[in-house]
């Protein structure tokens, strides 16, 4: 059975509730299961370190998460149109993954959350698919055969699901976001499907 690893980093708590619309879309898919994993945040003083297991939520991603699945869903916010700090630091200890192409093949999806309509949705998630093609994975995004994509006034691109969050990042994903989250995973877990077979 293909599992699809859903990784993510989330300050406010958006990108975690679209990583579970995710894997919730990755597992209506027969034959896919998803994982959920997430990483720590950067310290700006050295001397202080996370802990090893986080105190809630999704378990920190390991290299092994990432040589073992069968493709990727990748998340962060925005910042000034690029991916969250933790998230490069994390994608940037990956060269013996790169060496080794173990990821080369495998499909790829990217999913983001931003302040506002025109905060860097796009850039962020183009910034987040630059390792994935290092890697050698496949992309994949939202065909607009989702009708959403043509109808929603909050997030969602051709490049992966996005939710507007608002100044205070305390705006619910809209029902347009939700669904494309999902239709995200179910097309990334369908793909995963056919390639492994």
């Amino acid at each position: 059975m293909p599992e699809l690893l859903v990784l993510y980093y989330s300050r406010h708590g958006a990108i975690r509730d679209m990583a579970r619309l995710v894997a919730r879309g990755i597992e209506q898919v027969p034959g896919a299961s998803a994982r959920l994993r997430t990483v720590p945040q950067v310290a700006s003083v050295t001397t202080v370190a996370q802990p090893a297991i986080p105190e809630a939520g999704a378990p920190y991603c390991e290299l092994a998460d990432l040589e073992q699945c069968a493709g990727i869903a990748l998340g962060s916010p925005t910042r000034f149109g690029n991916m969250a700090a933790p998230m490069k630091h994390f994608w940037d200890g990956t060269g013996a993954l790169w060496l080794k192409g173990a990821l080369a093949g495998k499909p790829a999806a990217v999913f983001t959350s931003t302040s506002s309509q025109h905060g860097g949705q796009e850039t962020t998630l183009l910034s987040m698919m630059l390792p994935l093609m290092h890697h050698g994975m496949i992309l994949v995004g939202l065909p607009y055969t989702a009708p959403e994509l043509s109808t929603t006034e909050t997030g969602g691109t051709p490049y992966g699901a996005s939710h507007v969050a608002g100044s205070a990042s305390d705006r619910p994903l809209s029902a347009e976001e939700k669904t494309l989250c999902i239709a995200l995973g179910r097309r990334l877990a369908e793909i995963a499907v056919k390639l492994s077979s």
